[in-house]
């Protein structure tokens, strides 16, 4: 069953991005299922750290990103969502290629919503493991 009470697709998601941090870093909304959103993130030169690796704050990043689009898909009409707390656990480090992420809402009630993010590297392999937490507030 779908979580979504917006009228959602990839075109309407896209241009929101425009302008943002999102763009800067390259960072794309890929799929939307019933109950997940899913993004990629390049692990190049806007996303590495001096070590060459993908910095940390950049799946910080992903992982917010997915995370508040599906907590505002899944907001009620007249409702958006603003973050309260992210964490980010980075289990594998990602070199090259993309990181995949996929936002799953854990907790969706009034007033909170928790997301859970898990971003994997091109191989498959489990890169970070990320949790956000939303305050659902009235639209302006």
């Amino acid at each position: 069953m779908a979580i979504w009470q917006k009228p959602h697709d990839l075109a309407t998601l896209s241009p929101m991005s425009e302008g943002t941090i999102d763009a800067w870093l390259g960072l794309k909304i890929t799929e939307i299922g019933e109950d997940f959103l899913a993004g990629e993130l390049p692990v190049d030169h806007r996303t590495k750290q001096p070590f060459g690796l993908l910095h940390g704050g950049a799946n910080v990043v992903l992982a917010e990103t997915l995370g508040s689009l599906g907590g505002w898909l899944a907001a009620p009409p007249g409702f958006r969502c603003v973050g309260l707390e992210v964490n980010a656990n980075h289990l594998a480090a990602a070199r090259d290629g993309v990181v995949r992420g996929v936002a799953r809402p854990i907790h969706l009630g009034q007033r909170t919503q928790v997301w859970g993010i898990e971003i994997r590297r091109a191989d498959g392999q489990l890169s970070c493991i990320s949790r956000l937490t939303l305050a659902v507030i009235p639209e302006r």
